[in-house]
């Protein structure tokens, strides 16, 4: 497995896929999001203990996101009927009930793989997460094992901080931004804390 680090700075690699998508199947592609702010997720497994947590705390926090202008999509290498059958069982019989954006078919594993992020031993993708930005290229990228889940508040806050960045160019975050927080310039009298 390849270091999904080397991707990041370089255009997310494009997929067309079969999608569930306000509980009907829809073919979707990448392409599809430019000129937008892309969140792309992997997880394992549906019907499993540690992505719904994951995914129905995107799916309550779509807001936040759609606020930013940034769209969501989750890919595992379950089917589109697993998919669909998950959302369709609520959350208190362990399902996930509706979700606020597109869950991701890669039965072939070949997003996974083009992501670096496939387990080619157990057939599942690790917890690989990339934030995208509007002309296509990754900016952010982190990879977890599968026992531990990712967290929104943080994933908002590494894209804000990339929209300020790139909205007001010359502007660095420091370690620990936070929206309204102070920048940095990028010299030495600019940097300096």
């Amino acid at each position: 497995m390849t270091s999904s680090g080397r991707l990041v700075g370089l255009e997310a690699p494009d997929f067309r896929a079969t999608a569930v998508v306000d509980q009907e199947f829809r073919e979707l592609s990448l392409r599809d999001y430019r000129g937008r702010d892309v969140v792309l997720f992997f997880y394992p497994l549906n019907f499993t203990f540690v992505c719904p947590t994951e995914i129905t705390a995107f799916s309550d926090r779509h807001g936040d996101f759609a606020r930013l202008d940034a769209a969501i999509l989750a890919v595992s290498v379950d089917s589109p009927y697993s998919h669909l059958a998950w959302v369709q069982t609520e959350r208190k019989s362990g399902g996930l009930g509706d979700v606020a954006y597109p869950l991701v078919s890669d039965l072939n594993k070949e997003i996974a793989r083009a992501y670096h992020v496939l387990d080619e031993e157990a057939g599942t993708a690790l917890r690989g997460l990339f934030l995208i930005d509007p002309d296509g290229v990754i900016r952010h990228s982190t990879v977890n094992d599968v026992a531990v889940g990712r967290s929104v508040d943080e994933t908002l806050r590494v894209l804000q901080a990339f929209q300020l960045v790139r909205h007001q160019p010359g502007q660095m975050c420091p370690a620990d931004w936070t929206p309204g927080g102070r920048t940095l310039a990028p010299d030495p009298h600019g940097s300096r804390t």
